[in-house]
């Protein structure tokens, strides 16, 4: 799990490791919550540029109307906002709107506020000027991608890697489990560090954590 790029999944450990399929999920969400690191940190700073972008994955069934049985619109999808420091960390997080009111607040307690910051064009930065350094769009919309360090092809990337491994190796997940999966993708990506140290911090990571199995996603 600390070396997999895109993740391991519980059936893959069973076999590997021939325990029960059952002991093989808890385990795995005992080491995701082991990659926690507390509360999430601050990001950006003077000089520093934030790009902030949102993509949406799986289906929120809480939300999503009866009589549709696809629920491919996307404000029936989960909803994963990351905040990603050029040549630093990115921290993301399950959010349950994207609305300016929403958003706004979050970006103001993780981010700087000496921060450039980088957007597409959606409707609910529209005023990120007001509160922090700089503020720099490109627009998708008129086919651009990029105004040399103007650009949000790095937190694209790290979406591409999440919805692969979501997708391909954990066959998707309601949303009560996403924000550890979450978790564990921005664990590897901000430790560029070879497998051993990482296993390391995973393993210090354990101290002063507990979780039962009553409270894991396969007993909900």
């Amino acid at each position: 799990m600390c070396a997999s790029k895109k993740g391991i999944s519980s059936n893959q450990l069973h076999r590997t490791l021939e325990v029960s399929l059952k002991t093989a999920w808890f385990m795995s969400h005992r080491i995701r919550e082991a990659m926690k690191s507390g509360s999430l940190p601050t990001v950006g700073g003077d000089g520093k540029i934030v790009a902030v972008d949102e993509t949406f994955i799986g289906c929120d069934y809480s939300v999503k109307p009866k009589g549709d049985k696809h629920g491919r619109g996307v404000a029936y999808k989960h909803k994963v906002l990351s905040l990603v420091e050029l040549g630093g960390r990115t921290v993301s997080m399950l959010v349950d709107a994207l609305k300016a009111k929403t958003s706004l607040p979050i970006l103001k307690e993780q981010i700087d506020r000496q921060t450039q910051i980088i957007t597409d064009e959606a409707g609910q930065y529209t005023y990120l000027y007001q509160d922090f350094e700089k503020h720099d769009f490109v627009s998708h919309d008129q086919g651009e991608y990029g105004r040399g360090q103007i650009h949000t092809n790095t937190v694209e990337s790290i979406f591409s890697i999440f919805k692969r491994g979501i997708k391909r190796i954990y066959q998707n997940c309601a949303k009560k489990h996403l924000h550890r999966y979450v978790t564990e993708f921005d664990f590897r990506y901000n430790r560029k560090i070879d497998d051993h140290a990482r296993h390391e911090i995973v393993l210090l990571g354990i101290v002063g954590k507990r979780l039962t199995y009553v409270d894991s996603p396969r007993a909900a």
